[in-house]
Parts: structure tokens; C-alpha cells; sequence
């Protein structure tokens, strides 16, 4: 199973509106910019484990379980606004942010995606 996930502010990058000069959203993969979830939690797993300083990822491994449960909580709710008044880009947005976040929870709690995937 491949899900693609579009990374944007969650991870300290704003492509939001980014276009190509034909009016189309660029190749992202093409450059980079886009990865798979299994790409993205092995990213985040390195992060966890070599703790780059000034990370955003692991700062938010050091918050703990309750404020990852309540950050979590947010972006459900800010992908259920997106989809009821927003663009499907501001979508995308805001359940790829929600993924990031309960990929940090799966690492805080040492679970993987093999995890999840038995179950889907």
C-alpha cells in the first residue's frame, strides 16, 4: 500500500499556492517535495532518534502523549472545517498536517506503520 502525502507547514515548508508557469501545481515529487507516508515516517523516525537540534519533531516527541492527543485533536477539527469550506488544496493541507501528527504519536508511542497497516 503507497499513500502519498503532500508535506507543507507541518514540516517547515510553505508551498502553499505554488504553481508551475502553466498555471498547474508543480511536479513535486519531481523535486522532491512530495513522500510517500512510509517516507515521511522514516524521516520523522531518524529525526526521533538522532534529535537534530532546533527539530520540530522533536520537540514535539518531548511534549509527550497528551499534547501530541490534543494537537491532534486540532487538525481533525481544522481538516473537517477545510472540507465543509475550503479548497480541495487547503484540504490536502490540513490532512497532511493531521497525518504528520499521528505519525509523531505512532514514534512517541514506539509504534510503526506496519502497526496500522494490519489493521487496514
Amino acid at each position: 500500500m503507497q499513500i502519498t502525502v503532500f508535506v507543507f507547514r507541518s514540516l517547515g515548508a510553505d508551498l502553499v499556492g505554488m504553481t508551475c508557469s502553466r498555471g498547474r501545481a508543480p511536479n513535486m515529487r519531481k523535486w522532491g517535495l512530495v513522500k510517500t507516508f512510509d517516507e515521511l515516517f522514516a524521516e520523522l523516525t531518524e529525526k526521533a532518534a538522532t534529535r537534530p537540534e532546533g527539530s520540530g519533531t522533536v520537540a514535539a516527541l518531548d511534549s509527550g502523549i497528551h499534547t501530541l492527543g490534543k494537537k491532534i485533536i486540532e487538525e481533525a477539527g481544522e481538516v473537517w472545517l477545510a472540507a465543509e469550506h475550503e479548497s480541495d488544496e487547503a484540504l490536502g493541507e490540513e490532512i497532511s498536517q493531521l497525518l504528520y501528527w499521528l505519525q509523531v504519536m505512532l514514534i512517541k508511542r514506539g509504534m510503526t506503520t506496519a502497526d496500522v497497516y494490519r489493521h487496514l
